[in-house]
């Protein structure tokens, strides 16, 4: 959707927020808190902070004898940052070819002293963060990164690190900043909410003329068929589960076993360890099991649209505890897959004959539990409703529904689930709409959702600028003619 830069203010500035956030994520940004790196650059950081507050405090005043803490850009709350944090960040940046056009120094800097305001507000709320957290999601950034550029040994020499486990110092503590900047922005926008009446001042303060163009957006609906695996597959899979159960309670590793046996991709490699909340979308059956047992407590084979599980609880922390599984799939024959496509191929031409609709299809015959009861329709993860813009669209999804033209039904896809479960698919254009200027009753949702960010950007705003006064922030002398967007000189 193309917005108007006269009338959707708020919108650009988003982007610029969440273009700043993105590079910062990409370039893995720089540690908040002094580190052995910052001593060696910085001839007086290794003074405690107290004495840095002070000496900052001092050289802004004339009656007192001026003295300059090298290397030390702006202190926010409990926060140090350095010029080499901005310094490397813009070289990472550089180096992996990102554009830097209107990304000047202030501007990086005044964005790492808004995530350092968010991580200290964060401490002072007692936000937590679960080292399985930090864990999981330094495991998943260093996999990535050494996939794209080609191997650990590369990605140590990229960032000058002498060894992993020094990459992994580092990304802990980056990524512990991270996960409380992202929870003490959630917390201030949690409770903001839009009426119907604010959703409509705000569309009608838009000129005519300056209205959202919406792309082409397609509805899409399928039918899912899933091959059953045997009752003796199954029976096969719970024996082992509880084989390792046993195996475990008698002193086995439960992660040992998880890296060894797990279907799950992602938590296998980290020896089935997974954080989870109440908050969390995860299948229901599995939260109850594990929100049911005590710590150290293993459960019974339990089965989810995933496949059968075995849960740990490792740790509980109030409503947050951290978890192992391991998820075993009971194996589905050549037979049994070739059942499937038929049925599948025999549904499709019952649907073509005009024996049933495609929406009572998906209705009586469909095993996605997610569509079926709404006739199939596919729902859009990023807008909430069934439109697809075309130009958005996922680009398998879009190659697949391309070439269907009118009322046309696919042939039988295979389709494959994040497990790597083979099943087939059937899929429909059920709407097409053109390219049109927003109209507020067909384009409620998207223009509630351009509202609803508004209101919490002004929210955001307000809690900024009031955060700003009640905490202690100190901007390097160096770096005061920067035209902050927030008022970081409390002039």
């Amino acid at each position: 959707m193309q917005l108007s830069k006269n009338s959707l203010k708020l919108t650009i500035n988003t982007m610029k927020q969440s273009i700043y956030v993105l590079l910062l994520l990409v370039a893995f940004g720089m540690q908040a808190q002094e580190t052995e790196d910052a001593k060696e650059e910085v001839t007086m950081v290794s003074k405690t902070m107290t004495e840095a507050k002070t000496q900052m405090n001092d050289s802004t005043k004339s009656t007192t004898k001026r003295v300059k803490i090298d290397g030390v850009a702006a202190v926010v709350g409990d926060f140090i940052i350095l010029d080499s944090d901005i310094d490397k960040t813009l070289l990472d940046l550089r180096q992996q070819g990102v554009s830097l056009e209107g990304l000047t120094k202030c501007k990086l800097l005044g964005k790492l002293m808004e995530d350092k305001l968010y991580a200290h507000q964060a401490i002072q709320d007692s936000i937590e963060v679960s080292p399985g957290e930090i864990r999981d999601r330094v495991n998943q950034s260093i996999e990535y990164f050494s996939q794209q550029i080609g191997g650990m040994d590369k990605l140590l020499k990229f960032y000058a690190m002498e060894d992993e486990a020094a990459l992994r110092k580092r990304l802990t503590e980056i990524t512990k900043v991270q996960f409380l900047t992202q929870r003490m922005q959630s917390k201030v926008v949690r409770d903001v909410e839009i009426t119907p009446e604010e959703v409509r001042q705000f569309f009608e303060k838009i000129p005519a003329d300056q209205r959202p163009r919406i792309g082409v957006e397609l509805e899409v609906s399928q039918i899912i068929i899933e091959p059953e695996p045997s009752k003796e597959a199954v029976d096969k899979v719970i024996q082992k589960l509880k084989d390792i159960k046993a195996e475990v309670e008698g002193g086995s590793s439960f992660g040992t076993k998880a890296i060894l046996y797990s279907k799950d991709r992602a938590s296998g490699r980290q020896g089935g360890l997974m954080p989870i909340n109440k908050r969390q979308s995860l299948a229901k059956e599995f939260k109850d099991v594990a929100f049911s047992l005590q710590q150290g407590e293993i459960s019974d084979p339990f089965e989810t649209d995933f496949g059968w599980h075995i849960v740990m609880v490792e740790k509980v922390r109030g409503q947050e505890r951290d978890v192992r599984h391991i998820l075993l799939i009971p194996e589905v024959t050549a037979d049994r897959l070739e059942e499937a496509r038929k049925e599948i191929d025999t549904l499709r031409t019952r649907i073509v004959a005009g024996e049933l609709t495609f929406e009572e299809a998906a209705r009586s015959f469909s095993d996605d539990k997610e569509t079926r009861n709404n006739g199939g329709k596919l729902i859009n993860p990023a807008t909430y409703d069934t439109h697809f813009e075309l130009t958005k669209m996922d680009p398998e999804q879009y190659a697949q529904i391309e070439p269907l033209k009118g009322d046309e039904i696919s042939i039988p896809l295979i389709d494959e689930t994040r497990t790597g479960q083979k099943r087939f698919k059937l899929l429909k254009v059920t709407n097409r709409y053109d390219e049109h200027i927003a109209d507020y009753s067909k384009d409620y949702i998207k223009i509630k959702n351009l509202a609803l960010k508004e209101k919490q950007l002004k929210e955001v705003e307000k809690w900024i600028k009031q955060k700003i006064e009640d905490t202690y922030i100190n901007v390097n002398k160096g770096n005061r003619d920067c035209e902050f967007q927030n008022n970081w000189l409390k002039k």
